[in-house]
């Protein structure tokens, strides 16, 4: 015992450049908490100037220090953004959101059990690889595509012209994800409830999905982030403005109030706030998911 405390003390008062080893790795701790407060302090001081200048009349964010806080604070430029439509806006990218997530995340869910049950099947191996391949594909490199089938189909300036796309482009992603987490779960707990007379669609339900939860919540707060910021698909396949997501009415509010600054980042501000929500809700799901899947 006296050995291994002599050894271990030696080791720690290594000497590397004049500096005992363990003076050295507190004093770089110490930078990197430095590091660390000098980032979270450049990040926040662009938050903080938008959220204080929301709250500003037009006359004051001219006149005052742009970091200082509103003398008189007003809702006005949020009774501005929410009379401008904001409520239908944001209700679209909730239906946009929430019917792309849903029919994405159960999809991919079911064709990553298939592929990682079916092994040594030459189509689940090719399905796989086409999944693998839509990685590969940018957006903005099928939007032409894309667009011409939207015509072809008649949903051109629908909401469900953004779902239907925006479901394709989530999948590959999730069934990656998706494939790889159930391709941990052992086989023999399927070989168990298998020997059971459990079937395929009672293993999917009552083994896989407890297992994998944590995956799944992930993918859907990925998706579903990806999903609400997305201008492309509703600014190409959209023309009405009653079809308009919250990126693509921040983008036509920021081009019809652009002297009105506090106007536009209160804006901003109403179109960020529900992913904040999202994020933080999701976390604790997250956190949650990853409990229930550990305790099991």
């Amino acid at each position: 015992m006296a050995v291994v405390t002599s050894s271990t003390s030696t080791a720690t008062r290594q000497v590397r450049g004049g500096m005992p080893l363990g003076r050295r790795l507190i004093h770089l701790n110490w930078l990197g908490g430095i590091a660390g407060w000098v980032w979270l302090v450049i990040v926040l001081i662009p938050l903080y100037w938008i959220v204080v200048t929301s709250f500003k009349d037009q006359s004051a964010y001219f006149t005052q220090n742009p970091l200082a806080l509103p003398s008189a604070p007003t809702f006005a430029n949020y009774k501005l953004v929410i009379e401008s439509d904001f409520p239908r806006y944001f209700l679209n990218s909730v239906i946009v959101t929430a019917g792309t997530i849903l029919p994405a995340v159960a999809i991919s869910f079911m064709a990553s059990y298939a592929i990682v049950r079916g092994v040594g099947s030459r189509f689940l191996a090719g399905v796989n690889g086409l999944f693998l391949m839509g990685l590969a594909i940018p957006l903005q490199a099928t939007i032409i595509p894309v667009y011409l089938l939207i015509i072809r189909m008649q949903l051109y300036d629908s909401l469900l012209a953004i779902i239907l796309p925006s479901i394709a482009f989530s999948i590959p992603l999730s069934v990656l994800v998706l494939t790889n987490f159930i391709r941990d779960v052992p086989k023999e707990l399927f070989e168990s409830m298998r020997v059971d007379g459990a079937t395929e669609w009672g293993m999917l339900r009552t083994l896989a999905y407890p297992l994998t939860r944590p995956a799944l919540v992930t993918v859907s707060i990925y998706n579903g982030l990806a999903v609400w910021n997305g201008f492309l698909l509703p600014l190409i396949l959209t023309q009405s403005p009653d079809k308009r997501t919250l990126p693509l009415a921040l983008w036509t509010f920021q081009g019809q109030y652009s002297v009105n600054v506090p106007a536009v980042l209160a804006s901003v501000v109403l179109t960020t706030l529900p992913i904040v929500i999202l994020y933080a809700v999701g976390r604790r799901q997250l956190l949650s998911g990853l409990t229930a899947g550990f305790s099991r």
